[in-house]
Parts: C-alpha cells; structure tokens; sequence
C-alpha cells in the first residue's frame, strides 16, 4: 500500500541521487495568478522520472537484481531506469517506441541501458516488455502503476511542501497518472486544503475519459507533441488514486502546448518538453481556476528533441501572433510587391518568406498569388496589417 511514510523513506533513499529542484516564481505566465514554477526540467536526466524509477530499484531483493530489469517508456522513464540500473550494478533493457525522439533513445543508451525499438506507441512497448520479462525472466519496473516507482514521484509533493507550504494549488502533467498520484497523495496528506488539478493533452485524454467516466478507458489512438504523456491505458492503482485525491483534470491543445514551450523560453529560460509544458498551458489559459490563487506548475520533464523543439516554436509564434501567413491575390504587374511591403514595413511588419503563385488554375491569366510570411508583434498587429493591406486595395486570401 502507499503510504507517506513510504513516501518519506523513498526522499530519505534518493537524496544521494537526485537533485531537489528550485521552484521559481514566474509572475508573468498569468498576471491574475501567482505561479511558481518545479523546475523537475533540471531534475537528474532532466526528468522527475529517475526519482520514482531509483526508488522502486532500490527495493529490488538481490535475486531481483541479479535478473536484470526491463522497462518500457516513451523516454523519461527509460533514462531513469537506465541510470538507476546503473548506478546499482543491474543490467537493464529498455523498450521504446520507434517513434520515440532520437535524443531521448540515444540518451537512454548513454545511461548504460540496451533498447529495444518496438513498431508503434508506448503501449506497443509495454506489451513487448511483458514478453520479454516472461521470455527472459526479466524484473519488470512499470512507469507508473507501481506503488514503490509512485511513492518515490512523491517525494516531488514533500518538496513542494517546504518550498510553499502556503500554496493553493498544483497542477500536474498526466500520461498515466504516476507523478500526479504521488504528488496527490503527499500533499493531499500533509494538507487537504491544497487543490490538485492534472492535465492531459487533448490528443491523449486517457485519464481525462476514464475520470469522467467512472471507470478505465482505453483509447484507440493518441495524437500529441507531448509524447512523454502519450498514453492509451492509465494504471490501476493511479486510477484509484486519482479518483481519491485529484480535484479536476483538464485538456491542453497542442497549440496550447506549443505556446507554453515558447513563453517558458522566453520568459524563464527554461526548456521543456510537450509533457512537462501542458501544467504551464493550463495556468497560462485558464484551464483551471488559478486567478488569485498561489500556484505551482510542475515542470516535469526537458527532454525535448531539437528537432520538434524547431516545430514547437513556429508552432508557438503562429499561435501567439508572432508569425503570420497571408494570401493576397493581385494583378501580376511592376510594383506590387514593393507597395505591400511597403505598407508592411510602415506597421512595424518583418516580411521573412515570399512566394509568387501563376499557376493556379482558379487565376485570371494576368494575375498571382503571393503568399507571405511576417514576423509580427500579436493577433492585434496582424489584423492592423490587413486593414492598412485592404485599404490599400489589396485582395486577402486567407
């Protein structure tokens, strides 16, 4: 059974391992709140997932241990497994899905794991996982329906504790429910006062669906940037554990997501990951009642692949009115292109991007498409430039 004594064993085990992460203040995510941020971005392997995947390890029997362990993860979690494994002298096999991020399997392998890519999501990977524990005799250290690897994600709730003992809320990242279960159930313990909300991508809803349904759902597909969250099934115990002691869950877009990458940033200079974004999205979008309120975001995880983190902030710039696309159909002629980008640059616009289009087949013969790219300050900015653009006689597209 968890328990916060369990809870309070698995801080004492992890203090030579991990590292208790800041909590900073970030006035400006939400000006109508005050929110705080647990950088677990920072965290050993720059993820919480190491606290929970030591602790269970730790409690492994010698025989155990002398099995090798198996895992399976989307990243996070292999990196804890693999460090941990290491750290106590224990072969370990990690399998993740082929579509995990490059820079989440290659760190896995540098921690000292070997991988196994398996076709498909995390729940491919976890069925395989059990194949091979059976196959092979493996010691299986699930990712989050484990009272031990819950107990130690805990550890993050009695932190929190001394950090803000004044908090209101927190608000917590969910894939299969064992960061926020541990996180609930320390803080809801030590004051129950203090409200926990946890969030899902709207792509990847499991314990959203299976909360308001009143019973474990299973999703037929995910669709999220926050792959680290991308979870179809939520666990047993983290199912009943959120039902006891979560107060609400919400959605994020991943335009949502994508934004609280890119104020992070900018902002804090702080890099997260989709998973560990979707707590700072919710604060930023009201999501959750946060107005007025003294608030902590967990951060949990910067594993962020360079690649996707490119996407991420284009994607951040469009949804924030940074970055604007528009169409303009014109006649094609001497002096167009110089007026509209003259008018642009007297609003204070960045063209970036030209592209001239002829051949349309919905055109007249003499005319063309430009599409643009701007750089540009807000949503208001931009509608401030198509007036000047449509005043001027311009056609906008799109």
């Amino acid at each position: 059974m968890l328990t916060l004594d369990k809870i309070y064993h698995a801080s004492y085990v992890l203090k030579e391992v991990i590292r208790p992460t800041d909590l900073i203040h970030a006035p400006n995510l939400n000006p109508e709140s005050e929110i705080y941020l647990k950088t677990e971005n920072l965290q050993v392997t720059g993820s919480f997932k190491v606290r929970g995947a030591y602790y269970k390890m730790s409690q492994l029997s010698d025989e155990e241990k002398s099995h090798g362990v198996i895992a399976c993860s989307a990243g996070n979690h292999a990196q804890g497994v693999a460090l941990a494994a290491t750290k106590n002298g224990i072969k370990s096999l990690i399998c993740l899905p082929d579509g995990a991020p490059i820079s989440k399997v290659e760190a896995t392998k540098r921690y000292g794991a070997d991988v196994c890519l398996v076709k498909g999501t995390y729940d491919d990977a976890y069925q395989r996982a059990l194949q091979l524990r059976d196959e092979k005799g493996y010691t299986f250290v699930h990712p989050f329906d484990d009272e031990l690897v819950i107990a130690g994600q805990g550890t993050i709730g009695l932190e929190l504790m001394e950090q803000l003992p004044k908090m209101d809320a927190v608000i917590v990242p969910i894939g299969g429910g064992g960061l926020i279960s541990g996180v609930a159930y320390a803080v809801k313990s030590l004051n129950p006062d203090i409200k926990v909300y946890g969030v899902q991508a709207a792509g990847a809803p499991s314990m959203f669906n299976s909360i308001h349904g009143h019973e474990i759902q299973t999703l037929t597909e995910v669709s999220t940037i926050a792959d680290g969250i991308a979870v179809k099934t939520p666990g047993e115990h983290t199912y009943e554990i959120c039902s006891k002691y979560v107060d609400e869950i919400v959605t994020v877009t991943d335009d949502e997501i994508s934004s609280a990458i890119l104020t992070l940033i900018e902002q804090q200079k702080l890099i997260a990951e989709g998973a560990g974004a979707v707590s700072v999205a919710a604060a930023m979008f009201n999501k959750v009642p946060v107005k007025g309120k003294k608030v902590v975001c967990l951060v949990s995880g910067g594993n962020i692949d360079v690649t996707i983190l490119s996407r991420v902030i284009n994607r951040g710039l469009l949804k924030a009115g940074r970055s604007a696309d528009i169409t303009i159909a014109l006649m094609d002629k001497p002096g167009q292109l110089s007026m509209i980008s003259d008018i642009i640059a007297q609003k204070g616009g960045n063209v970036v991007a030209v592209h001239h289009d002829r051949a349309d087949l919905d055109m007249d013969i003499n005319a063309c498409y430009l599409h643009l790219v701007m750089e540009t300050r807000d949503h208001d900015h931009v509608e401030e430039i198509k007036r000047a653009l449509i005043e001027a006689g311009f056609d906008i597209v799109k």
